[in-house]
């Protein structure tokens, strides 16, 4: 078999498009101007592809054509969801094919006895929950881009989302999949067992892995009984150490009922309250720092589904919380839009940062007990490093995934800023790294971390991920130069 600088180097077969139009149709294989933009563009505007072609296939005997058609080319494919991720990671360069796999939208089966749902990987993620939805079924994978990411790219990515403090990461999510392999092979695992202890389990070697490995082209998704009751708060507080407090104490109160624990910073929620028409913050007075809070619940004591009861223990937690001053200050939404408002505050956060100059961006894990530390650390370390900058800190507390985000000093210029985004990243990974953190929570590689990759993954981890690529791809294939460094 040839080496993968052979297949590299060796120049594509002329009639590659023709072919690839024949196996997808002429109108699927989109090869030039405008049209690729959708496709080439990265949501950040960090990153600017260029590629021979994208196709579109219609079903995994598709996908497999186009891997098997491509490989005998020498030319290599990036796979491609909807588009969102920002790590890179759908890139592709100048020779390459971008299979995108929007065509692949099909929910095929809702099994509500069984808890489970099959779709192919081009559904997107909002039509999932919905499918799920109508069988009285709750999918709990929730983030951002629900509206336009597509589920393939959440498994491809191992994205998390607002809800894994309850319901588990996306990796936890999955019972099965189907992928297409480097060689053109469709591996068929969409069973929907809970228990199969038959060998190593594939699936989660395919989850997470960036398209590097397999093409995923359907999964077998596990549902949970929806939700009869629903609590969001939004609590003020004076630290981070509070917000820990507050946390564990809430989820001792609601039985263990969290779903959501969001804790935003005050320049966060005052930028949104500035930058987004109609928002406000609700609270009296302003706080150093925010909490939303969401517990939900499938009880039905009562007459209104347990709505009573939930928020009784939620109303309880809160006046203890106040009582012993681990909060300033909160308040429980009385109906749907106004738990929809308060939700959309720590949403708007992310939209309204754009509005404060340049960003330097982070995704970063630590053990829940050290978000404080990390957060105190952090500040004083960038504040050290460039006096003016705003750090923009917000995320996923309750699983200790926080975006410690920088904004541009206001008498900066924006790219000399922009310019210290690998010294800022090096600052802020480090010391998630000596907190036993993860530089890389719910975003993935892609190309914008490979770096980080040979500097924190330990050697015995990077080698054995380059033995996966070779034996599964030995002639890099898919998505090439992501993920492993």
């Amino acid at each position: 078999m040839e080496d993968t600088a052979q297949m590299k180097n060796r120049p594509a077969a002329p009639d590659l498009l023709e072919r690839l139009a024949r196996i997808v149709g002429d109108k699927h294989l989109v090869t030039g101007g405008d049209k690729l933009r959708p496709y080439t563009e990265e949501l950040r505007g960090r990153y600017h592809s260029e590629c021979r072609a994208v196709a579109l296939p219609a079903h995994s005997a598709q996908v497999a054509a186009v891997v098997e058609c491509c490989a005998a080319a020498g030319v290599s494919i990036v796979p491609q969801g909807g588009n969102t991720g920002t790590m890179g990671g759908a890139v592709a360069h100048a020779g390459q094919v971008i299979l995108n796999l929007a065509r692949m939208n099909r929910v095929l089966e809702v099994d509500p006895v069984n808890y489970a749902m099959r779709v192919e990987a081009g559904c997107i993620l909002a039509n999932v929950q919905a499918a799920a939805a109508a069988h009285g079924r709750f999918f709990p994978l929730s983030l951002g881009a629900q509206g336009s990411c597509q589920i393939g790219g959440n498994l491809a990515t191992n994205a998390g989302g607002i809800n894994v403090l309850r319901y588990g990461n996306t990796r936890d999510l999955v019972l099965g999949l189907e992928a297409v392999l480097a060689d053109g092979r469709i591996w068929d695992g969409l069973n929907s067992l809970r228990k199969n202890n038959t060998g190593y389990d594939l699936k989660n070697l395919l989850v997470g892995s960036e398209g590097t490995l397999g093409i995923i082209t359907a999964a077998t998704l596990k549902l949970f009984p929806a939700p009869l009751c629903r609590v969001v708060a939004l609590a003020g507080l004076a630290d981070a150490a509070a917000a820990l407090a507050l946390l564990g104490r809430l989820r001792d109160a609601s039985s263990d009922r969290l779903s959501t624990f969001e804790l935003m910073s005050d320049i966060a929620v005052q930028s949104a309250v500035k930058h987004i028409a109609g928002q406000t913050d609700p609270l009296r007075g302003r706080h150093r720092w925010y909490a939303l809070i969401v517990a939900d619940s499938t009880n039905q004591e009562g007459g209104d589904g347990g709505q009573s009861a939930l928020r009784g223990e939620m109303e309880a937690g809160l006046a203890r919380a106040m009582d012993d001053g681990v909060l300033q200050d909160a308040v429980i939404a009385d109906s749907e839009s106004q738990a929809r408002r308060l939700v959309l505050l720590r949403e708007n956060i992310v939209e309204a940062q754009q509005f404060e100059g340049g960003s330097i961006k982070h995704d970063v894990s630590v053990p829940v007990a050290s978000v404080p530390e990390f957060i105190r650390r952090t500040h004083a370390a960038i504040k050290k490093a460039m006096p003016h900058a705003r750090p923009y800190p917000y995320g996923h507390m309750g699983d200790g995934n926080i975006h410690f985000n920088i904004s541009q000093p206001p008498d900066m210029d924006r790219q000399a800023f922009l310019d210290q985004w690998r010294p800022m990243n090096r600052l802020v990974h480090e010391i998630a790294h000596q907190l036993g953190g993860s530089f890389s929570a719910e975003h993935g590689v892609g190309i914008t971390k490979l770096e980080e990759m040979k500097r924190y993954k330990d050697p015995v981890s990077l080698a054995l991920y380059r033995r996966i690529k070779r034996a599964l791809d030995p002639g890099d294939v898919l998505n090439p130069g992501k993920l492993n460094p």
